[in-house]
């Protein structure tokens, strides 16, 4: 995402930290193996895993000497680290790292036949250190509770002709990230990979939206800062990979326990304990990063042949007092920062509820697959919000929206936070509500079609669909009633009907409000009793 000094633009210059994960699907599609030309599946005898020096050692692996780890180790020495002014990552063979550009980056291929736990649930492969990716990455293996480094090593990877330069790199170099290999073939179903972004590809096996480890500063006046994970220690257990990583930046360290876990469906379980080196005025936990360009809602903004561009095409959140809210996303003429106060919430996340092809059209990066991503707390969190970021843009290619969690309580110097939580990489929500969730969001012209006279200007119609929970039992002779409020001007003829035909309802109103501010806009069906029949609906209208 390009959250820069508002109101400038991106800044090109901080590429490593702001390169979206979509773009760098499409950029890196070749190296990651994500294209069709897909190469052939890993093919290794189980005899070398089990050779007398270890498996790491069997498959070429250079490691430093070991050391007892232990994730409780781990944090002492963030904790640590906190109580020292930040020093910046030294590069090593800079001017080499340069020359590894866009073409040269996709001209390295990690060798299969060096593959961590090739034979195992989680096979690991690590990226190699580039123009954008040049902070050196420390990887470890832990093996026996002592945990012991894995060197750079040429003779790791395959360098095409455009590569060449790469080969004189030193073996204190360090590595870019790591990617979990998919056993059922050559491709990677998660990557850690730029500063702590890391992501999946999901139940349907297509990669979207990102999360990191943290955010911190996230769209204000002030340049956002971006920590990063110096260290990795990779435990390969029945249960999962477990991934320790160290976090550090100029206002906070931390250490985390990232446990990746793939069973039909993907989750990895985060466990952050974070120590301030200074105050923070505003930090992100859970953060979420995705693409919305445009959807149903307002094509005609768009310049594109496709139907609709997004990764994720709405914030959803489950309260602390159990109400279910969907705010479908905006590419707003400015940034936008919209917070839900809430206290204990239950869960939040950026879905892709939209999952028909034909809505997209685009046969190549697949937006009906991008997978979304619910953060499920555990835990009580206490008072705070979440936030949402939307950024304007023109096109597909940066991140443009941020979700995140954002205690009440300032973040001081000295402070420690734990943050526990569950990632879901899901086609659909892992919690889904009992009552109807939307499934569209349209507007248009206001007034009654094919009567010229009624339309007005500045007069909008917003027409919604709901589905499921229920509601396809119902007809119009059960008069289910709308309930819209707006923030200013004027809700003009609300009314509901079942969309014949489907299975779903249509809540339809027009907005009459004049000025540039924005409104903010509630909607939900009940029944003549009131009893509820949806989540409620939260937009942001722009005139």
């Amino acid at each position: 995402m390009y959250c820069c000094a508002l109101p400038k633009p991106p800044c090109a210059k901080r590429l490593p930290d702001l390169i979206r994960a979509q773009d760098l699907h499409l950029w890196m599609s070749t190296i990651m193996d994500f294209r069709l030309n897909r190469r052939t599946a890993l093919a290794l005898g189980l005899a070398a895993f089990f050779a007398p020096n270890g498996p790491a050692q069997a498959q070429g692996l250079k490691l430093g000497p070991a050391k007892a780890f232990s994730f409780a180790a781990l944090v002492d020495e963030a904790r640590a680290e906190a109580k020292k002014p930040f020093t910046a990552p030294a590069v090593k063979n800079a001017a080499i790292l340069e020359k590894i550009d866009y073409d040269a980056f996709q001209d390295i291929r990690f060798r299969r036949d060096r593959t961590l736990w090739a034979d195992q649930e989680y096979p690991v492969q690590l990226f190699h250190p580039g123009r954008y990716f040049k902070a050196p990455v420390r990887i470890h293996v832990i093996e026996k509770g002592a945990a012991r480094e894995i060197a750079y090593d040429a003779a790791l990877f395959d360098f095409g002709p455009k590569a060449q330069m790469a080969k004189g790199l030193s073996p204190d170099q360090g590595f870019a990230g790591l990617r979990i290999m998919d056993t059922q073939g050559p491709t990677d179903w998660l990557a850690f990979l730029g500063a702590s972004y890391f992501r999946s590809a999901g139940e349907l096996n297509q990669y979207g939206l990102s999360a990191r480890g943290l955010a911190i500063d996230t769209a204000l006046a002030t340049p956002e800062e971006f920590p990063r994970f110096t260290h990795f220690y990779l435990d390969e257990q029945p249960s999962g990979l477990i991934i320790h990583a160290r976090l550090d930046s100029p206002s906070i360290t931390g250490a985390y326990r990232i446990t990746a876990v793939k069973n039909g469906r993907i989750h990895t379980d985060v466990e952050a304990r974070l120590f301030a080196r200074k105050d923070v005025a505003r930090l992100g936990a859970a953060p979420l990063t995705s693409m919305f360009w445009y959807s149903e809602t307002l094509k005609r903004d768009a310049m594109d042949w496709r139907p609709e561009i997004h990764d994720s095409d709405g914030l959803a959140i489950w309260t602390g007092a159990g109400e279910r809210l969907w705010r479908p996303l905006n590419n707003p003429a400015q940034v936008m920062t919209n917070s839900f106060v809430d206290k204990d919430v239950k869960g939040f996340g950026l879905m892709q509820r939209d999952r028909a092809f034909e809505n997209y059209q685009d046969d190549g990066v697949f937006y009906e697959k991008r997978p979304s991503v619910w953060v499920e707390p555990k835990g009580a969190w206490a008072e705070g919000a979440v936030q949402l970021v939307e950024i304007p843009t023109q096109d597909e290619i940066m991140d443009n929206i941020v979700a995140y969690w954002v205690p009440a309580k300032p973040v001081k110097a000295g402070d420690e936070l734990a943050f526990d939580y569950r990632l879901h990489w899901a086609k659909d929500d892992p919690f889904p509500a009992s009552v109807g969730h939307v499934v569209a969001t349209r507007r248009g012209r206001g007034g009654v079609p094919g009567q010229p006279q009624s339309y007005e200007a500045g007069l909008v119609k917003y027409a919604i669909d709901f589905a499921g929970g229920g509601l396809e039992t119902y007809t119009d002779a059960d008069k289910l009633q709308p309930i819209v409020t707006a923030s200013r001007g004027e809700i003009v003829n609300p009314y509901a009907l079942s969309v014949k035909g489907t299975n779903r309802w249509r809540l339809v109103f027009d907005l009459r409000a004049a000025g540039a501010e924005p409104v903010d806009l509630r909607a939900f069906l009940q029944k003549p009793t009131g009893e509820a029949l949806t989540e409620t609906w939260i937009a942001q209208h722009f005139g």
